[in-house]
């Protein structure tokens, strides 16, 4: 088994089905998936069924990042590909993102985001590394509070 290039794990005070419901709701989505100092809100949009295309938009309908849905079983676990829209016909340049959603004690929901295969794309590496920190921290915020972090454009 080789290491994963990219996990990380957060704790959320709320349901595994909230979880799973941000994770694939463009509206939610929206609300979170932004960078607080000021960077475009995005959201994601799919069926979210196996062999499905899902995409990453700006609002402006650009597409950042897309792939296929490999796995869904709500609400514990859901699985992408992950590639540059120049890079989607070349599945070796794919990376795979996990998204494990599971109880961890009363109220308290752990999640983990493995973004593995990324060995062959430091640039990707460097970007989701400073990227997902940002926006998982973002919807933590948002489902224990209600609110997007301060700054983020939908906070505004």
């Amino acid at each position: 088994m080789t290491k994963p290039d990219f996990v990380y794990v957060t704790y959320i005070a709320t349901t595994p089905e909230k979880v799973w419901q941000a994770l694939i709701d463009p509206a939610l989505a929206r609300q979170y998936w932004a960078d607080p100092k000021g960077g475009c809100a995005r959201v994601n949009v799919s069926d979210w069924q196996p062999g499905s295309r899902w995409e990453h938009q700006r609002l402006d309908g650009t597409v950042d990042i897309l792939g296929k849905v490999v796995e869904t079983t709500p609400p514990s676990r859901l699985v992408i590909t992950w590639a540059r829209p120049t890079e989607v016909e070349d599945e070796a340049k794919h990376s795979r993102v996990t998204f494990d959603i599971e109880p961890y004690s009363d109220g308290l929901v752990r999640l983990m985001v493995t973004h593995a295969d990324l060995e062959r794309d430091p640039e990707m590496l460097k970007g989701i590394s400073g990227g997902w920190p940002i926006v998982l921290s973002n919807l933590k915020t948002l489902l224990e509070s209600g609110h997007a972090l301060p700054g983020s454009p939908v906070a505004s």
